[in-house]
């Protein structure tokens, strides 16, 4: 059970994360997976789609950057819509977080 909890709390916040890497700036595909990979334990997979929702949704935008080493690099930035989703977001994860720690420290 607590995989799953686990799983569906990563889940819940990999939006607010992905979205949060780009607001340090743009960043290309397997480096926002390293960075996610590394900090929430997300898998690769589990960003790409989510990369593709993000752009048909006007929350990012993209450009294709020839590599010396390999394949072309699609590099990902945030919109202004992007932005402010983002802004939202971190004020709502922000809310929740302190709601919730307040309410387990209450306990016996």
């Amino acid at each position: 059970m607590t995989d799953s909890i686990q799983v569906q709390l990563r889940k819940g916040v990999l939006d607010l994360c992905v979205l949060a890497v780009l607001s340090r700036g743009e960043s290309y595909g397997y480096e926002i997976a390293s960075t996610l990979v590394a900090a929430v334990g997300m898998g690769e997979g589990t960003i790409y789609p989510l990369m593709r929702r993000m752009q048909n949704d006007g929350l990012v935008a993209t450009r294709i950057v020839e590599s010396s080493n390999g394949p072309p690099r699609k590099y990902y930035r945030l919109t202004p819509l992007g932005r402010s989703i983002f802004e939202a977001h971190r004020r709502d994860w922000r809310s929740l977080a302190s709601s919730v720690d307040k309410l387990l420290e209450d306990l016996p």
